[in-house]
């Protein structure tokens, strides 16, 4: 698996969404834009330099962008002074010539309050304020509906790959890695039974391919082999995952077989050095800068069937010079034989120093046997000799006990070692 070392999941999620939202105008493709989740703007500021110094909009839906509510009274608060304004045809009230300070937005629509987050009015351009009223009740609509769409059995059915699915690859030192963010699109409003997995085998130049957080538990990886089982819930369920691409020539070109139609090909790579891609299946080529500042060479095309199959070509990939992998392998060989060549030394120092313990060990032997003869035969030992016999039988024990340490293994034996058991 990858791991969090090449994944960067925010990140690099982040850049994958920062490339298309960034798009030149000659990239934009024909389609109608995805509508925000009015939870992530209501009762926000947004900044609108366009407007005039001290003007801030307030624009009033229900439950969407779009639906108007026009004909709402609207209140702006800017420390102690309140401003009201009616809601135009396109649900919007304009305010002017607010002063500085921290200001905000309020309106009730059919007995709901929606008071805005506070927001401080700026002393240069203006600001927008969106307060979208019923929410709750179109969340729980969703909720509803999402509940009974799951109950209904499955219908037979086709799905498809949307058009805001996409390749994009980024480099992480000197590893590229593929970002597939797929969308599996189903325009019914029942859940469908397309028939068998959806069964997506990746380029041979892939490995390590992991899941991205995000991803539909219903795709699982094995290897190269990405299975996604049905049915497929109304609207869109997201696969993503992202693998090293792998290659070793400055020239690399990979395959990609689709397994259902995709709506709309869209490749990118991030740019280095003089790094191009072409595929016989684009229709545009061209440079656009991600939010982040990063360059992608990028390449989209049009809609491709079931069974098709997108070749796409890098040229002049960044490529680490062969001698430096020779160098380094050479190191390490070095560094092998190195401890090879010590690992031998040691053991011969090692058997050296046991033949020096036998050797001590049997002369200290031979002189505790004539300390002992002299004692067996009736002559009382002087203190000096009694003193080197307890010194003798210390010595001993301690080269032993070497011995034992240094797993000479058995110890030989002879008639010393009788001997000396006998004393």
């Amino acid at each position: 698996m990858i791991g969090s070392r090449v994944l960067r999941c925010l990140g690099a999620r982040v850049l994958v969404l920062g490339v298309l939202g960034s798009l030149v105008p000659g990239f934009a493709w024909a389609q109608a834009p995805e509508m925000p989740d009015p939870s992530q703007i209501h009762g926000r500021a947004l900044p609108a330099p366009e407007l005039s110094d001290g003007t801030v909009t307030v624009r009033v839906v229900r439950e969407a962008i779009g639906n108007d509510a026009p004909g709402q009274t609207v209140e702006v608060t800017v420390g102690n002074a309140t401003q009201q304004g009616v809601t135009d045809a396109q649900g919007r009230a304009t305010f002017s010539g607010l002063a500085a300070g921290e200001a905000v937005a309020r309106v009730t629509v059919d007995g709901e309050a929606l008071v805005s987050q506070p927001f401080p009015v700026p002393a240069k351009g203006g600001l927008r304020v969106i307060l979208v009223a019923g929410m709750a009740r179109a969340e729980a609509r969703k909720k509803l509906e999402a509940e009974q769409a799951a109950a209904a059995p499955a219908v037979k059915g086709v799905v498809v790959l949307g058009q805001n699915s996409r390749i994009i690859l980024e480099f992480n030192n000197d590893a590229l890695t593929a970002f597939y963010v797929l969308e599996i699109l189903n325009t019914a409003r029942t859940r469908v039974d397309a028939g068998a997995p959806i069964v997506l085998e990746l380029p041979s130049v892939a490995a390590d391919a992991s899941a991205m957080e995000g991803s539909s538990p219903q795709a699982t990886i094995d290897g190269r082999r990405v299975t996604i089982t049905g049915p497929f819930a109304s609207g869109v369920t997201p696969v993503q995952f992202a693998f090293r691409l792998l290659y070793n020539t400055p020239t690399v070109t990979f395959t990609q077989t689709w397994p259902i139609a995709l709506q709309r090909v869209t490749v990118g790579v991030e740019k280095v050095g003089a790094l191009s891609i072409a595929s016989p299946q684009f229709a545009d080529t061209g440079d656009v800068r991600a939010e982040a500042g990063a360059v992608y060479a990028l390449g989209t095309g049009a809609a491709m069937q079931a069974g098709s199959t997108l070749s796409v070509t890098l040229s002049n990939l960044p490529v680490r010079p062969a001698t430096s992998r020779y160098v380094a392998v050479g190191i390490v060989g070095v560094i092998v034989l190195a401890g090879a060549w010590l690992a031998w030394k040691s053991g011969d120092g090692q058997a050296a120093a046991q033949r020096a313990l036998l050797q001590r060990r049997e002369a200290l032997l031979a002189e505790l046997t004539k300390l002992d003869a002299r004692r067996s035969g009736g002559s009382a030992l002087s203190d000096r000799q009694a003193k080197r016999r307890r010194e003798v039988l210390a010595e001993l024990e301690q080269i032993y006990g070497e011995l034992d340490d240094t797993s000479a293994g058995p110890v030989p034996t002879g008639g010393s070692v009788a001997e000396n058991g006998a004393a």
